[in-house]
């Protein structure tokens, strides 16, 4: 038990269900998931659809399944041509794996899933934010030490996250100068599943968030920024407006009682996300192209989904 300064005791959360956790977390590397038989049968590509120049010799199946290795493990290209071969050794399969250029190259072009597959859960309470992920990490300290101005290069990462399962049901990658606001629609675009609210911090408090949510009929909670005033005034009869609505209740209760009220702090949960993102693959992008990054980050968001369907810690507090 936790003793603060002042000698007050502190309670702490504790896993409740640490067996069952750490077998979701030894299941994570169980390659057989990711290389199965499946895999082994549509290894070769069947050539169907015409296409300029050479035809595939890979699937997508294939090349989809090594660049996911290499992504569970953290592999350059070089390395996972490697491990694809010692793969195919043990498994007594006669495959012919590709070469780390044919992978970087079909990494660019790979038509993935345009839905991330998720745990059907009804109608969605949605929570959205984004992050900065970095990338041509290489020669920071070298920056740091001879004290050299150079502007950094990022990528942002836009998630939306099902507030019920945790999972990631939609993923978008942009330049560093894209705001948050106009990735709304690509976002929820990508969800087939109804959406019922939308959970999102302050960047999100723009016009055009509120008319795609009211087209698609979905309830936003968004914290209006501070000193915002009302766009129509209920004397006109016509129907109020939800921002509207968001701010008298802050007039009314205070913007920390009004958070509560709505359970704006689910918001925490995508936070939760890209922390764990991050945690499990690094901070950096391996690929420096923005088509092989988009890629590089599908898989990424794909893995995490499967990691949290296996098992996530659940909490209890102790005092």
């Amino acid at each position: 038990m936790a003793v603060s300064s002042k000698g007050e005791r502190k309670g702490r959360y504790k896993v409740t269900n640490w067996r069952e956790y750490n077998e979701s977390l030894v299941r994570r590397g169980d390659i057989t998931f990711w290389f199965d038989e499946d895999v082994v049968e549509a290894w070769k590509h069947d050539n169907a659809e015409w296409k300029v120049g050479r035809p595939y010799v890979y699937s997508d199946v294939a090349i989809e399944a090594l660049l996911t290795l290499r992504e569970l493990f953290r592999l350059p290209y070089r390395q996972t041509e490697g491990f694809g071969r010692m793969l195919a050794g043990l498994l007594e399969a006669n495959l012919a794996i590709p070469d780390f250029t044919s992978l970087q190259k079909r990494a660019a072009k790979l038509q993935l899933a345009k839905r991330i597959e998720v745990t059907p859960s009804g109608s969605l309470h949605v929570v959205v934010d984004s992050t900065g992920v970095k990338i041509y990490s290489a020669g920071e300290w070298q920056e740091r030490w001879h004290r050299l101005e150079r502007r950094r290069v990022w990528r942002k990462l836009h998630l939306a996250i099902d507030s019920q399962t945790q999972e990631i049901v939609a993923q978008v990658l942009t330049t560093g100068h894209v705001g948050d606001a106009t990735q709304v629609a690509p976002l929820l675009k990508q969800i087939a599943a109804p959406i019922e609210k939308f959970y999102g911090d302050g960047a999100y408090d723009a016009a055009q968030v509120y008319e795609t949510l009211s087209q698609q009929r979905i309830t936003p909670v968004i914290p209006p920024r501070r000193g915002a005033r009302l766009r129509q005034h209920a004397h006109r009869g016509a129907d109020r407006l939800p921002r509207d609505e968001n701010v008298r209740g802050i007039r009314r209760l205070g913007r920390a009682a009004w958070k509560r009220h709505v359970g704006y702090h689910r918001r925490s949960l995508v936070e939760t996300a890209f922390w764990r993102l991050k945690r499990t693959f690094g901070e950096t992008l391996k690929n420096r192209r923005l088509d092989n990054q988009r890629t590089e980050m599908t898989l990424r968001c794909k893995l995490l989904n499967h990691f949290t369907r296996l098992g996530l810690p659940k909490f209890a507090w102790t005092s």
